[in-house]
């Protein structure tokens, strides 16, 4: 479901956009017959402390614990791989389908999606992670271009998606690239209009009395001066967030991300907190692969859990904000950016450790 941003435009496009256990077998049982359920309620400056080993799990405080979704791409290949008897890609790929991920929301009409997955957290005492992707010149055009035709149409899709969420719980991560990539010389975005409408999203979102929202801020890799995000931020209405978001996409480790979530948040006055996407970075990012190392490079793996049991008071989370096993975009021989890649995503979890 998610459509991933990932080129960068500047040097160009450098940007490099975790471990887990395998899940037991009977996961398969209660993720079909939670595939049932769905359908039925739908209708159709220092580094981190040590790295958690393990995802939130049942017993965890419910504002702390966040939502597996049972509908996932990977719930569904588990659950046809185990009918067709590959128990051992099933059990694999189990340690994506059990570990929460983020729904991206990138077309018209976001609320009722919002809405769904806002209220299953809510009655399984979780917390959704959220994504707003449909800023207008999304991904400046490229693999995952889209988004609104016009600003008056993106003040409407935020005014839907706060609505979605109502007073219930949620992290929301508010438009993966869209600062960073006009640092890095978008023209096609006027800086004006992009960050009036960030902020405005910032807004009606953190307005939501039960939303924690962070405004995406890029990777270590992409833009390493961090003073070049901070007068952007701040017009983007980071004052009214809870923080920022760093690593989204992409494949930086926890250790790099930490330290550029530091030095951004005392470049900004050091009060703002961060998290981190750490869905794919357990080998690090990529050496190879020229401008386009960031895109469906080889040899990545699973990295830490999602939780917010991170030894950092300042990271708020380690979160699976890119989906894994979804598609950066339409190079080294994948479909197009968000949609599914059953064999990369078995080769993200085959290389997971621990």
């Amino acid at each position: 479901m998610s459509q991933p941003p990932f080129r960068s435009l500047e040097r160009s496009r450098t940007r490099t956009r975790t471990r887990t256990r395998g899940a037991r077998p009977r996961l398969v049982r209660f993720l079909a017959a939670a595939l049932l359920l769905s359908a039925a309620a739908s209708g159709g400056a220092r580094a981190a402390g040590p790295d958690p080993r393990a995802a939130t799990a049942p017993g965890d405080a419910p504002e702390t614990a966040f939502w597996v979704d049972p509908n996932s791409n990977a719930a569904r290949q588990a659950i046809a791989w185990r009918s067709q008897g590959r128990t051992a890609d099933a059990r694999l790929i189990e340690r994506i389908a059990g570990r929460p991920q983020a729904v991206w929301l990138h077309s018209p009409g976001p609320g009722s999606t919002v809405r769904a997955a806002a209220e299953a957290a809510a009655a399984a005492r979780r917390t959704p992670v959220l994504v707003a992707y449909f800023i207008p010149h999304r991904d400046c055009g490229d693999y995952s271009g889209g988004g609104a035709a016009t600003a008056a149409e993106y003040r409407r899709w935020i005014d839907e998606f706060a609505a979605g969420i109502g007073e219930r719980a949620a992290y929301v991560i508010v438009e993966p690239d869209a600062v960073a990539q006009k640092i890095a010389g978008c023209a096609k975005a006027d800086a004006r209009e992009r960050y009036g409408l960030l902020a405005y999203a910032v807004e009606r979102l953190k307005a939501r009395p039960h939303a924690k929202v962070y405004l995406d801020a890029g990777n270590s890799g992409w833009i390493p001066d961090e003073s070049r995000l901070v007068a952007p931020l701040r017009q983007a209405g980071i004052a009214g967030a809870d923080g920022f978001a760093v690593n989204v996409s992409n494949y930086q480790t926890n250790a790099a991300s930490s330290e550029y979530g530091h030095r951004i948040a005392a470049a900004l006055g050091g009060a703002k907190h961060f998290v981190v996407d750490s869905s794919r970075n357990g080998n690090g990012p990529y050496t190879g692969g020229g401008d386009e190392a960031w895109c469906n490079p080889p040899g990545r793996a699973l990295g830490v859990p999602p939780t917010t049991a991170t030894g950092d008071p300042a990271l708020d989370a380690y979160l699976w904000i890119k989906r894994p096993g979804e598609s950066d975009g339409t190079c080294r021989g994948g479909p197009r950016a968000g949609q599914w890649w059953p064999q990369y995503a078995l080769g993200l979890a085959s290389r997971a450790r621990g």
